[in-house]
């Protein structure tokens, strides 16, 4: 009995500490990616300022060739929405919509990822010498969850290498057209 005793102790002094430090951890998230993509920004505009165009080069679409998406507003710049659904863990189900989109510089968007939580990103097109730097960034509060803020530490592994092969899409997929 003492032995069940001791480990129980020892499990809440150690449950106590996880959560204690998890509020030392960042409340917030930021993962960003970038390319240079050979071409002019007027050019990758139209694949990142439409959620329908951004079927071509999404890395997470191709996941789960059965995810359910509707589109909705415009088809692109403010307004345009895509709402999806899958079976899916790594691409579930959620809401992107396009909040500000200023032409060949830069587009933000709001996700919902339900009871996963919100968060914002943007895709910003930088002229660089007779090319386009493309940045694709993510910024997320993780709020006073000890859990999301342990998981928080994960996020640049987990999304930024999505990003790349995102970004890597969308730099063949212009190149090649």
């Amino acid at each position: 009995m003492k032995l069940i005793f001791g480990a129980l102790k020892g499990f809440a002094i150690l449950a106590i500490v996880l959560v204690a430090v998890a509020f030392l951890l960042p409340s917030e998230v930021s993962v960003s990616r970038s390319t240079l993509i050979s071409a002019p920004a007027d050019k990758i505009f139209p694949y990142v300022n439409s959620m329908q165009a951004t079927q071509a080069w999404s890395p997470w679409l191709s996941r789960d060739p059965n995810v359910e998406m509707t589109y909705e507003g415009p088809e692109q710049g403010v307004g345009n929405t895509l709402r999806w659904t899958s079976d899916q863990p790594d691409v579930g189900n959620g809401i992107q919509v396009i909040t500000s989109s200023i032409q060949n510089e830069r587009v933000e968007t709001a996700l919902d990822f339900g009871p996963q939580g919100l968060a914002a990103a943007y895709l910003d097109l930088k002229p660089v010498e007779g090319a386009t730097e493309v940045t694709w960034g993510f910024d997320t509060k993780l709020g006073m969850n000890p859990f999301a803020r342990w998981m928080g530490l994960m996020f640049d592994s987990w999304i930024g290498a999505d990003y790349e092969v995102g970004l890597a899409n969308l730099k063949a997929l212009v190149e090649g057209s």
